[in-house]
């Protein structure tokens, strides 16, 4: 594209397109607006997971998520709406949370997975039309994953394998412990009746029983016979490059592969006539991480797979085969949308328009001619709609924009420019609601995991990092879609490949200047966050470079040897760096933070999860200490009991209002405060 250095992509076309379709975004203009509190931001109802439409179409199922302080915990409920009338209804609420709920075949059951029995995870089914939920499943160890067979009869569900009598002896005995890489409990798959299960909850049949499988994804054939399903070596993460697709018969359980190749092979998906099944597949790439995967098919007594997404350069995520394709969603760009593909030819089409439709989550009636799905705009949540698929034309049937009528929030736009090496980069420019461009503001870039994750230009940030209230007092924002991130094909993908670090950081530093070079931005006031590996780009943006006045490094990465060496996913280092850190050490030491640590005077929040697996917290005390040797302004936060992520209300304020107070002293130069005792709010009364 031309000029793309200078391009401002602002979304009118978008903007107008969805408010004709969808039907206004806003309510009347309220009386007495403000600045969205952390609290406020947090306790906002928004969409959990895809929309199931009902197998005729006439209603979509949807779960919202929603703060509870009391419980300390995010609680996901299950709504219903007609999409005739527009009305709404939920249909668990309070307590316990319901999750993934999934139609019956002839739609007269409802049925979700809740921990709200002796808290495992058990299968329960609602009529649509309310009355009391019945628990169905009775799992020793709590219900992953399930499906309804064809007829509506049988559920099929996964489920951990139990502790052996051995391993409760052992324990009894000698207290705790494991044996690393040797003790991990597979899933496996279960069947139970459903009329017996309605009347008492069951233990279900167990229907695989080999420690080497650890079942997945799944479906049921068309006849009800057979169960198509992935399963990898183990249940470790290090093996989630295993997984291959097998056929299960019911008559005797006996198991077939079907697909065994390198890369990971996922979600089958039965044809229409029960003769083929159509899966994810890497198509035998070992190092997949940053490469294509495609929808593939295989005949259903196995044989040589096939490719038949070719001509998309992205992944697909399968939603499941029609007689008219098999369909798949995907994104373009910061867009998503819902595909077809027809399996003879190859040739993809698309579903859903506008081209900037940011869709996200997609189910089909049992006819395959209606669709329900979510999507999001800059100036609204993300909402539940529903359209014919043949003329789509989409239907609103949600307001949980309304919540934010009082809120002053900033506007989204996306913006393109050039890289070091010319490399053409998006990102999401968050605006205060009064910006004028003839002043300059402090910056801060708030940069996405994965590396294959995403930013899109959707209303609000209601988790980590609360953009709004900072553009409310003076501040832009700018989230980088650096080299790597999902949506813009694989050849994009890859250019950090053996890159990591380095070309991240060219990517979000030119970002900067060409918000400089507009004169927007005061380039002595411009500070970076992310987490995961937003966290660790950070980090090394803190360390190799002196252009930021403070960072906050959330779960990252500060030496690749030391992640390497400590995670439950090595091989994702492998995939990107190409070596080990003894056969390549001076790859691991030109990508880390700790390779440039001499010349660091960058300040840094440090936040970890006490129990990171992912990216072990070993990684934070060593970047913690190596700053503090250094004398370079530093604090560590440790949030007690959480992996990877930030997962309950109470710490999820914690770790907002942190980086709240940190950028807003090295920004604002507001005081910085005590973490250790901070300010607390009086109590309110009654």
């Amino acid at each position: 594209m031309k000029n793309a250095t200078c391009l401002n992509i602002a979304l009118p076309a978008l903007t107008v397109a969805l408010s004709l379709a969808f039907g206004p975004v806003f309510a009347a203009e309220p009386a007495a607006r403000h600045v969205a509190s952390i609290d406020e931001l947090l306790q906002l109802r928004t969409l959990a997971g895809a929309p199931q439409i009902s197998p005729d179409g006439r209603y979509v199922a949807y779960m919202t998520s929603q703060a509870d302080f009391k419980q300390d915990a995010f609680i996901n409920s299950i709504w219903l709406v007609d999409t005739q009338t527009g009305r709404n209804l939920p249909l668990t609420q309070g307590g316990k949370s319901a999750g993934n709920p999934q139609w019956s075949p002839d739609g007269s059951w409802l049925a979700f997975t809740s921990s709200r029995v002796e808290d495992k995870e058990q299968l329960f089914a609602i009529r649509p039309d309310g009355g009391e939920a019945v628990q169905l499943s009775k799992s020793e160890t709590g219900v992953r994953g399930y499906a309804w067979s064809p007829d509506g009869r049988q559920i099929a569900f996964t489920a951990n394998e139990a502790q052996s009598q051995a391993a409760k002896d052992r324990k009894s005995h000698y207290a705790d412990y494991e044996v690393v890489r040797k003790e991990t409990l597979a899933a496996q798959l279960w069947t139970l009746n459903v009329a017996e299960a309605l009347a008492a909850p069951q233990a279900g049949k167990q229907r695989t029983k080999n420690a080497k499988l650890h079942v997945e994804g799944f479906s049921w054939s068309p006849d009800g016979s057979q169960l198509a399903f992935s399963a990898s070596m183990s249940p470790d993460a290090r093996h989630l490059g295993t997984s291959d697709i097998y056929r299960l018969g019911l008559a005797d359980d006996s198991v077939k592969p079907l697909v065994m190749q390198a890369g990971p092979d996922s979600n089958p998906q039965w044809s229409p006539d029960g003769k083929q099944i159509a899966f994810v597949s890497a198509m035998g790439q070992a190092t997949f991480f940053a490469r294509n995967q495609r929808v593939a098919v295989v005949s259903a007594d196995g044989g040589t797979p096939r490719s038949v997404s070719e001509s998309f350069d992205e992944n697909p995520s399968l939603i499941g085969w029609k007689a008219d394709g098999i369909y798949f969603s995907g994104l373009q760009r910061t867009a998503g949308h819902l595909f077809r593909v027809d399996p003879a030819n190859g040739r993809v089409a698309r579903i859903t328009s506008p081209d900037d439709l940011m869709a996200a989550g997609a189910s089909l009636s049992r006819d395959g001619r209606k669709i329900a799905f979510s999507a999001a705009t800059p100036r609204a949540l993300a909402e539940v709609f529903v359209s014919e698929a043949a003329g789509f034309a989409p239907k609103q049937l949600t307001q949980l924009t309304e919540q934010t009528r009082d809120f002053i929030m900033a506007s989204r736009e996306l913006i393109r420019w050039k890289s070091k090496d010319g490399a053409e980069i998006e990102g999401v420019l968050i605006k205060p609601a009064d910006f004028d461009p003839a002043k300059k503001y402090p910056l801060l870039t708030i940069i996405h995991g994965g590396p294959t994750g995403i930013d899109r230009p959707t209303l609000l940030d209601t988790r980590y990092y609360p953009a709004d209230i900072w553009a409310a007092r003076g501040a832009l924002l700018l989230k980088v879609n650096y080299r790597g991130s999902a949506g813009y094909g694989e050849k994009f993908r890859r250019l950090n490949e053996r890159n990591l670090g380095v070309g991240d950081a060219w990517d979000v530093v030119s970002g900067v200047d060409h918000l400089v070079a507009k004169g927007w931005v005061d380039k002595d006031r411009v500070g970076s966050m992310g987490w995961s590996q937003g966290g660790y780009i950070s980090a090394f943006l803190g360390t190799a470079t002196n252009r930021f006045v403070a960072v906050s490094v959330g779960a990252g990465i500060s030496d690749w040897a030391t992640y390497y060496y400590n995670t439950d996913i090595p091989q994702f280092t492998i995939n990107y760096l190409g070596a080990n850190p003894v056969d390549d050490p001076e790859i691991y030491r030109k990508t880390s933070p700790a390779g440039y640590l001499k010349e660091a005077r960058t300040p840094a929040l440090i936040q970890h999860g006490e129990l990171d697996r992912r990216v072990p917290i070993a990684n934070a005390y060593q970047l913690r200490q190596a700053l503090e040797d250094r004398n370079v302004p530093v604090e560590m936060i440790v949030y007690k009991g959480f992996g990877h992520g930030i997962t309950k209300p109470k710490s999820a304020r914690a770790q907002m209002q942190h980086n709240l107070d940190w950028f807003n002293h090295w920004i604002f130069k507001d005081p910085l405060p005590n973490f250790a005792v901070p300010e607390l709010p009086k109590a309110k009364k009654d």
